[in-house]
C-alpha cells in the first residue's frame, strides 16, 4: 500500500498563512511594477517642474499660481516661433497619413499571417520584426541607399529630403507595429464564424468584410493608435532620410534636436512636453470613443456568473 498525501491544512491558522502569502505576493508585484510607473511619472514631472521654475512674472492676481503660469507660458510660447508652428502642423498631418497607410498594410498582412499557412510564412513573419529590432538610424540609411537605385532614383528629387520622406520614414516603422497588433487581434477572433459564412455561400472576401472585419474594431483602433504614437516619436530615420530643414521637413522630434543643438533647452523641453501631451490626448480620445480598449469581436468579457446556491 502507498501512503496517501496528507490532507491540506485548514482552520484559522491556515487561512492567516494564505492571506500573508497573498499579501507578500501582491506587495512584490506592486513594488516591481510601481517602480517603473513612478519612474515614468518622475520623468514627466521633472520636465514640467523645469518649465515652472522660471519665466515672466504673471499679473498680480495670479502671483500664487506663478509655477502654473510659467509652465503654461513656456508651452504656449513656443508657438510664437513660426518654424515650430510649421513643425507642429507637419507632425500632425504626417502622423495621421502614416496611420492610415499603416492600417492599409497591417490589416491584410495580419489577416494573412493569422488565417493562412503558406510557403515563406515564417520568413514574412521574421521580416516584419526587422523595423522593430533594427536601430532606427540604420533604417534611415537603408532608405537613403534604396533611392540611389533604379527605379527609385527616378523620384529621388521628389522624395528624399522632402515631405514625402517624412511620411515614408514614419510608415516603415509604424506599419510593423500595426501589423503585429492586427495579427494578434485576428488570432483572437473565432475562425468558425468565417467558415460558416463561406459554407453558406459567401466568398472569402465577403466573409472577411462582413464577418471578420466588424469584429476587429478593437485591434484596428489599437493598431492605429500605436502607429500614430510611434510615428510621433520617430527621429533617427527622419534625420537621415528627410533631414531637419526648418519650415520644410522639420517635425516635433527633430525640433527638440535642433533646439538642443543651439542651446535652447527651455524650448526643447517645452516641445517635448507638447509631444507627451499630444500622445496622451490621442490615447485618451481613442479609449474614450470606445469606452476603453474594445474587446476583440466587439464584445467585452463579462464576469463569470456565480454558481447557484445549493
Amino acid at each position: 500500500m502507498t501512503a496517501s498525501a496528507p490532507p491540506p491544512s485548514s482552520g484559522p491558522c491556515a487561512a492567516d498563512s494564505i492571506r500573508r502569502a497573498d499579501a507578500v505576493f501582491l506587495a512584490v508585484l506592486v513594488t516591481l511594477g510601481g517602480f517603473y510607473v513612478a519612474a515614468l511619472v518622475a520623468l514627466m514631472t521633472a520636465d514640467v517642474a523645469f518649465l515652472a521654475t522660471a519665466g515672466a512674472a504673471p499679473p498680480a492676481p495670479l502671483r500664487l499660481l506663478q509655477p502654473v503660469w510659467n509652465a503654461g507660458h513656456a508651452l504656449l510660447g513656443v508657438f510664437a516661433d513660426p518654424a515650430i508652428r510649421h513643425s507642429f502642423a507637419l507632425t500632425m498631418v504626417s502622423c495621421s497619413i502614416t496611420t492610415l497607410l499603416s492600417l492599409v498594410v497591417a490589416i491584410p498582412l495580419g489577416y494573412l499571417l493569422s488565417r493562412h499557412h503558406f510557403c515563406g510564412r515564417q520568413f514574412v513573419d521574421a521580416i516584419l520584426d526587422i523595423p522593430i529590432v533594427l536601430p532606427p538610424l540604420v533604417l534611415g540609411i537603408s532608405l537613403l541607399i534604396l533611392f540611389q537605385f533604379w527605379p527609385f532614383r527616378l523620384i529621388t528629387d521628389r522624395v528624399v529630403f522632402q515631405v514625402p520622406a517624412v511620411i515614408l520614414a514614419q510608415f516603415m516603422v509604424s506599419a510593423a507595429f500595426a501589423a503585429r497588433i492586427m495579427r494578434a487581434g485576428f488570432d483572437q477572433i473565432d475562425p468558425r464564424q468565417e467558415r460558416v459564412a463561406v459554407v453558406l455561400g459567401c466568398t472569402r472576401a465577403q466573409a472577411f468584410a462582413r464577418v471578420v472585419l466588424p469584429q476587429a474594431g478593437g485591434p484596428i483602433l489599437a493598431a492605429g493608435t500605436i502607429a500614430w504614437a510611434r510615428a510621433l516619436g520617430e527621429f533617427g530615420p527622419l534625420l537621415v532620410f528627410a533631414g531637419a530643414t526648418r519650415m520644410k521637413t522639420e517635425v516635433l522630434s527633430t525640433t527638440v534636436f535642433l533646439e538642443l543643438s543651439i542651446g535652447n533647452l527651455r524650448a526643447a523641453v517645452a516641445v517635448s512636453v507638447l509631444m507627451v501631451l499630444a500622445a496622451v490626448l490621442v490615447l485618451v480620445v481613442t479609449r474614450g470613443c470606445a469606452g476603453g480598449w474594445p474587446a476583440v469581436g466587439g464584445q467585452r468579457p463579462t464576469p463569470a456568473a456565480a454558481p447557484p446556491a445549493e
